[in-house]
C-alpha cells in the first residue's frame, strides 16, 4: 500500500521535499488549498483519500468530538524540538505499518507511536 499524503500548513517543508525525493505521493495544503480552515482539509483529505500529516491536534477535535467524517488516516505530530527534517523520518517509520495506521488518528512523538481508531457509523449505531 503506497498511501498519499497531504502536509498541513505547519508541516515543514524541507520534511515534504524529503518524502517527496522518496518517492511518496504527498500534496501540501498550501499548494492546493492555502488558508483553508481545518473543517476544508479534512473534507479534501477524505475526497481524494489523502492521509493528513499535521502538528494541529484539532483535527482529532474535529473526528471524536465534532464527529466529522474523517479521512483514511490523520498522523499527528506532537511539538517537540525537531529539526526541520526529522519529521520526514518519523512519517516514514508510521510507513512502514499502512495496515495498522488506516482507519486511525496516530500520535507520533520522537520516542513513541500511538493509535486511536476512528469510531464506525456501525459502532455508533451500537451506542
Amino acid at each position: 500500500m503506497n498511501p498519499k499524503l497531504l502536509a498541513n500548513e505547519n508541516f515543514p517543508l524541507p520534511a515534504v521535499r524529503l518524502l517527496i525525493s522518496a518517492g511518496i505521493d504527498v500534496v501540501t495544503v498550501l499548494d492546493v488549498m492555502p488558508g483553508a480552515c481545518d473543517e476544508d482539509v479534512l473534507a479534501y483529505a477524505r475526497r481524494e483519500q489523502r492521509w493528513i500529516l499535521t502538528f494541529d491536534r484539532d483535527y482529532g477535535d474535529l473526528v471524536f468530538r465534532k464527529g466529522l467524517p474523517p479521512p483514511p488516516a490523520i498522523i499527528y505530530l506532537r511539538q517537540e524540538a525537531y529539526s526541520t527534517e526529522k519529521p520526514a523520518a518519523l512519517v516514514q517509520a508510521v510507513l512502514t505499518m499502512p495496515d495498522k495506521v488506516l482507519g486511525c488518528f496516530v500520535v507520533v512523538t520522537s520516542s513513541s507511536v500511538r493509535f486511536r481508531h476512528f469510531v464506525s457509523a456501525h459502532d455508533v449505531s451500537d451506542l
